[in-house]
């Protein structure tokens, strides 16, 4: 599926199924909220904090796409075609930093 894909099932989905989009604001409050169950899981997962019981039904990959859902109808209430951002998006961090990382020794070392 195509990021343009996506926009467009999305947007089916929600006319055939969600009546209407949340407003951008609203929309912008969920996806805070869903970066702060991302954020929750990574903690647990990669980071030092142990797992609560509640945590234990989360999945990563839901979280990530449930983030994506909601960038998603951002994008097309407000007009911004993601496949052509993304890109654009790509092509400015290529020009920027083509060697920018390569000569970062804090990333050329096993010093983490």
């Amino acid at each position: 599926m195509t990021i343009k894909e996506a926009q467009n099932n999305v947007d089916e989905w929600i006319k055939t199924y969600g009546v209407r989009y949340f407003s951008e604001l609203t929309n912008m409050a969920i996806l805070t909220e869903e970066v702060g169950e991302l954020a929750r899981i990574m903690a647990r997962t990669y980071g030092d904090q142990s797992f609560k019981q509640s945590d234990l039904s989360k999945n990563l990959a839901d979280e990530m796409a449930d983030i994506f859902w909601v960038i998603i109808c951002l994008a097309n209430q407000t007009g911004v075609d993601l496949e052509e951002a993304f890109r654009k998006n790509i092509e400015k961090k290529t020009m920027r930093d083509s060697t920018r990382h390569k000569e970062n020794e804090k990333l050329n070392t096993n010093n983490y």
